[in-house]
């Protein structure tokens, strides 16, 4: 139990039309099985409000909150539902029936709000006990719980825990857009923009894809069980710190990048290039002087936008992303004056590579993976600037801060667009304090 919060009450959310008969069963597509064992993604939300007292949150807050989820729900049924796995299927599905419901958590803290969404580094563990358990199984998983906390006289926050198996970013943010549309207009339709997709004959892969991906999953951990590999503990030394490039910023570095390197005349540098470019070497200095230590990047493409053939839906519910991924790496390549440019060449050619054909290249991706050193400084993006997060307005205004929590593994980032929608972005950082200090010093010194 934690000592800085107080649980008032856990109860079930049913979606709003749980009364009728309907059900609804949805396959894992092999873009779900990637996923189908990775630790929960988590996300804590947070609204200033000064003026809230207990009285308010239990009388307004948190049934607008209650009411506008289940009516949410009733238009996103596979949230209610489980990830299960039957004797007899070769992988398993969401299944949603009758009178399923979500995990609502309801809780009172007494942890500084300004400190959690300031701009100073704080521990990673203060995070935790705002985002909800997600109740996972051999033969059962939970597809979303959440928890909202009330900070009294400053604010509340939503943490929103989340199987990577059945949504990703995309859908996951689409979601939370109706649940925050339907909340703030006390309406229980939604616009054409936020109406979830299924038809899954649109995706389309490798020949046996299932069963190479399952196959990846069982020597990992034993065959057909649904539970979640473990969040790893994480020491008392372990802080978060979020770092903003502002617009100015940003431009200031591909000015840099045009000035040094001639060849990047012919490449387009866009901001999320720049932004995990400069990032990405800031991190690779702060991890130490060994030039020969092996390094690498990941982060996630959404096929929605590249696939053509059969087109999918911008609003397709469910996993629709692919990795790109370079690995391994010499650390020496980012070490010197160069780092930069030549981590900004190597990601420019890695998005330039990415075309319709992603997804066939999967087997191709998963050997990769296999083949990457244990030790090495592996730096992972999770989040985009395009997900719109802080729009996500549920009639107390826009959020005051955004978090992704589950980055807490050493070598994750996380980014979203600026709160002040001015074109800069947001890069939240987990790591031990003297490795973090290291990195605050590059990252500001970098945009003298």
């Amino acid at each position: 139990m934690n000592p800085s919060l107080n649980f008032i009450h856990v109860s079930r959310v049913t979606p709003s039309n749980s009364n009728s008969s309907a059900s609804l069963t949805l396959p894992l597509t092999f873009f779900d099985l990637l996923w189908l064992k990775h630790k929960a993604v988590e996300r804590v939300i947070f609204y200033k409000l000064t003026d809230v007292n207990r009285s308010l949150f239990d009388s307004v807050i948190v049934p607008n909150l209650k009411s506008s989820l289940s009516s949410s729900l009733s238009h996103y049924l596979p949230l209610a539902g489980h990830i299960i796995w039957e004797p007899h299927d070769p992988k398993p599905k969401i299944v949603y029936t009758q009178n399923d419901a979500v995990s609502f958590t309801v809780a009172e803290s007494n942890s500084d709000f300004s400190l959690l969404t300031g701009k100073e580094p704080f521990s990673s563990t203060e995070l935790h006990p705002l985002v909800p358990e997600l109740q996972n199984s051999d033969d059962s998983a939970a597809v979303v719980s959440f928890q909202v906390t009330l900070f009294p006289n400053q604010g509340f926050c939503i943490g929103v825990t989340t199987h990577h198996a059945v949504s990703d970013g995309k859908t996951t943010t689409t979601f939370l857009k109706s649940w925050a549309h339907l909340c703030k207009h006390q309406d229980s339709s939604l616009p054409d923009d936020l109406i979830p997709f299924y038809d899954r004959t649109v995706i389309k892969g490798p020949p046996e894809i299932d069963t190479k991906v399952l196959k990846i999953w069982h020597s990992i951990h034993k065959p057909k069980s649904l539970k979640l590999l473990p969040r790893p503990e994480i020491e008392s030394d372990v802080v978060r710190y979020t770092f903003e490039l502002t617009r100015e910023n940003i431009e200031k570095l591909r000015d840099k990048l045009k000035r040094e390197s001639s060849s990047f005349s012919s490449v387009r540098l866009s901001t999320f290039v720049i932004t995990f470019s400069y990032v990405f070497t800031c991190l690779i200095g702060s991890g130490g002087d060994d030039p020969n230590r092996p390094v690498g990047y990941r982060f996630a493409v959404d096929c929605r936008r590249l696939i053509d053939d059969p087109p999918i839906p911008l609003t397709y519910f469910g996993n629709c992303v692919y990795s790109a991924v370079k690995i391994p790496l010499d650390a020496g390549m980012f070490l010197g004056e160069q780092g930069f440019v030549v981590a900004a060449r190597l990601i420019s050619d890695s998005v330039e590579e990415l075309d319709s054909n992603v997804a066939w290249k999967i087997p191709e991706l998963l050997e990769t993976y296999e083949k990457a050193p244990v030790d090495s400084q592996f730096v992972s993006v999770a989040g985009s600037t395009r997900f719109g997060i802080y729009g996500l307005d549920f009639g107390w205004g826009k959020p005051f801060k955004s978090l992704l929590v589950s980055i807490d593994q050493r070598g994750k980032i996380s980014i979203a667009e600026s709160r002040d929608g001015s074109g800069g972005v947001e890069i939240g950082f987990s790591l031990k304090k003297q490795e973090m200090n290291v990195l605050i010093d590059l990252l500001h010194k970098g945009i003298k």
